[in-house]
């Protein structure tokens, strides 16, 4: 993947007002949705010649695309994949599931079509969506359901919630377990964690302290509802300077304590240890990657 996961964002592919507009957004990745804001029902064709022809006209090359399909139990999902597997998609979001095995069939679904259409096996990347209780108690099946393929999970609170019958409180206490659990579940399979959407579009107070604790927590970016929300999103998602500075010594010292035979190196009386020296080189690569955007 060249393309940097900060910020994800939901565009209704039906709208072709959302649809132009996000072609000149600052987000990394289009989630182009076919699935629950499309409606009524016969916009879902809509969407999907929406899709094809902005991906064709090349209106979004410099975005990672990954359609929000309908789930197995639609009576969609054939049509999504058949049609939307094209050059210029990345791959899919895929909804509600509940379990690896969802994953697993979805793989082996694009797995079919891309033999049948000449794609490299494993070409059409998925983002499950964590959107129930059982996908959080069953995270590490599905980061490792189709290991050449996840590359991403994505936290969906509010069907969490629902499914929980709990209640999204203002401090997130309802889904404080969940966040952790993916975050964690997610980095144990090389996979990248996204964050939840932030409902509460005009609350860019209430963004910003969500943004602070989800870098805490370990997430790679944040699903996103509004273009609004992408300047902060990137402020939290993207390393700051004084970051790469602190990175780029710390690989400086390492290496000069290598030459000297030392094992670690010392920096205002702090270690500087393998893990501290590996989590520099990611930040770095991180940087790489959004330079190249």
């Amino acid at each position: 993947m060249t393309h940097t996961f900060r910020s994800l964002m939901f565009v209704p592919a039906h709208n072709e007002r959302l649809m132009s507009s996000a072609g000149r957004s600052d987000a990394d990745v289009l989630l182009l949705d076919i699935e629950d804001s499309v409606q009524p029902y016969k916009n879902k064709q809509v969407a999907r010649n929406n899709i094809i022809d902005y991906v064709k006209s090349g209106k979004f090359d410099n975005y990672g695309v990954y359609p929000r399909v309908n789930d197995r139990e639609s009576g969609e999902l054939l049509k999504d994949v058949t049609q939307l597997t094209i050059d210029g998609v990345d791959g899919f979001t895929y909804p509600k599931a509940k379990k690896g095995e969802d994953i697993y069939f979805f793989g082996k679904l694009l797995e079919t079509i891309e033999y049948e259409k000449g794609y490299p096996i494993g070409h059409f990347k998925i983002i499950p969506l964590i959107e129930t209780t059982a996908a959080v108690l069953n995270i590490q099946d599905i980061c490792q359901a189709c290991p050449n393929r996840v590359v991403a999970v994505a936290f969906g609170c509010e069907d969490f919630v629902t499914d929980l019958e709990g209640v999204h409180d203002a401090e997130g206490l309802s889904i404080s377990y969940a966040r952790s659990m993916i975050a964690l579940g997610a980095r144990a399979n090389g996979v990248a964690p996204i964050d939840t959407v932030h409902i509460k579009v005009h609350d860019l107070e209430d963004l910003e302290k969500n943004l602070i604790l989800a870098k805490k927590l370990g997430f790679e970016g944040s699903l996103v509802l509004n273009p609004k929300e992408l300047p902060l999103v990137h402020k939290y998602f993207t390393p700051s300077n004084e970051e790469i500075q602190k990175a780029e010594e710390m690989l400086v010292l390492s290496e000069e304590a290598k030459a000297k035979g030392q094992g670690v190196a010392v920096k205002n009386n702090v270690f500087i240890g393998p893990p501290m020296v590996a989590a520099a080189k990611k930040l770095l690569e991180k940087v790489k990657r959004i330079n190249k955007k």
